[in-house]
């Protein structure tokens, strides 16, 4: 009788690199912003739990707080004013939907934000934004360049970023 035969392995070499690859999340090793206001942080953190519906504050007083907003965990100070934020640094708001769009964009905007354009914003405490709908993002990397073209056109002319108008420019 003969030796049955052997199964060929199917691991790969791939699969063997990506196991010494694996890396496992460990607090002392996570990137948090850390924000440098010059603001009261405890009403600082009060309007971004008012604007973001998944937040927790973990601390704050006038001087310094904690806190997570949509999952992006957050350490704030403030700083005073020699330190003032700017383009350099953002945080993009992804949303699905022109309502997602304009609750941010609104909300963000409140009591002394500034609109600037392709869908950026300063809110109140100086702090920069992007509200960008995903259909942007692909629309503006379109396959198809003069699609691509024509959406990114129609985003230069806009504030706010109105997904009509974009779904249009490329028709």
């Amino acid at each position: 009788m003969a030796a049955p035969k052997k199964k060929k392995s199917t691991k790969t070499k791939t699969k063997s690199i990506a196991k010494k690859l694996d890396y496992r999340s460990n607090p002392t090793h996570s990137i948090t912003p850390f924000l440098m206001f010059n603001a009261n942080i405890e009403e600082v953190a009060k309007f971004y739990a008012s604007v973001f519906k998944k937040t927790k504050i973990i601390t704050a007083n006038p001087m310094q707080g904690e806190f997570v907003l949509n999952g992006q965990r957050f350490t704030a100070y403030n700083g005073g004013p020699e330190f003032k934020f700017t383009w350099g640094v953002s945080f993009m708001i992804s949303v699905e939907t022109q309502k997602e769009v304009d609750y941010y964009w609104n909300a963000l905007l409140a009591d002394g934000g500034k609109e600037s354009m392709c869908g950026w914003l300063q809110d109140k405490y100086g702090m920069f934004w992007q509200v960008t709908p995903k259909i942007l993002l692909k629309l503006i990397s379109h396959k198809d360049p003069i699609k691509a073209e024509r959406a990114t056109q129609a985003m230069l002319k806009m504030r706010k970023i109105d997904i009509a108008t974009l779904e249009e420019a490329v028709s």
